[in-house]
């Protein structure tokens, strides 16, 4: 009885693993959800009517109901419509699509506030609406939306422990191996909670250094 962390460093293999594939996963998901966001966002507010009905609807499954149940959509419900994905990519897919839509939300509040006289303005030196939105609008949007995205990101980190229950090998997952075969769940746990830890302390780092150089373009 009692705490014993002799066994760790027998399975720190396996947690060092379970971490490079909790980073990629996260890299991953982080990347769809940010392109993604920027792409719904453009959908939502200058799409037509025809194509802004369906990502209502999309909108409203994503936000509406839990992200381990999008998992499981995604991952055993498309096997059944001849849609075989690895654990991995439905992982991704799944996280990058949940917070797609929440960084949306974030890039089209952005986009409405940016001076509708630079969209005017972009017009007149000869862009069209679409060259206007990539190379003016959208880039001082986004470069106003970077905390909360980056909140966003850090969320992300934390719920890629859910990609453990469809069978990707990260972080929690590796855990669970270790615990399976020396019994000894707080130690390892706490292992995976210190990872999870210094993984979000330099994302953290990154991202206020991402701030940092996005505040002194402005």
């Amino acid at each position: 009885m009692g705490l014993d962390f002799s066994v760790v460093p027998d399975y720190l293999d396996v947690i060092f693993l379970g971490a490079l594939w909790t980073i990629a996963i996260t890299v991953c998901a982080g990347l769809l959800s940010f392109f993604g966001g920027i792409f719904f966002a453009v959908i939502a507010l200058y799409g037509n009517a025809a194509v802004r009905l369906p990502f209502r609807f999309f909108e409203w499954l994503f936000m509406g109901t839990p992200l381990l149940l999008q998992l499981f959509l995604i991952y055993f419900g498309l096997v059944q419509i001849g849609i075989d994905l690895p654990a991995f990519v439905a992982g991704a897919i799944g996280l990058g699509l949940h917070f797609a839509v929440y960084n949306s939300e974030l890039i089209q509040t952005a986009i409405v506030s940016v001076d509708k006289g630079q969209m005017e303005a972009a017009r007149t030196l000869g862009l069209s609406r679409g060259q206007a939105l990539r190379k003016v609008v959208i880039p001082q949007a986004v470069r106003d939306v970077i905390p909360p995205i980056g909140n966003n990101m850090i969320a992300l980190l934390k719920d890629s422990a859910l990609v453990s229950v469809i069978g990707v090998g990260e972080l929690t997952l590796s855990s669970q191996l270790a615990i399976g075969r020396t019994y000894r769940p707080f130690e390892f746990y706490a292992v995976a909670a210190a990872f999870y830890y210094l993984i979000n302390v330099v994302m953290e780092a990154v991202l206020r250094r991402l701030e940092r150089k996005t505040a002194l373009s402005r």
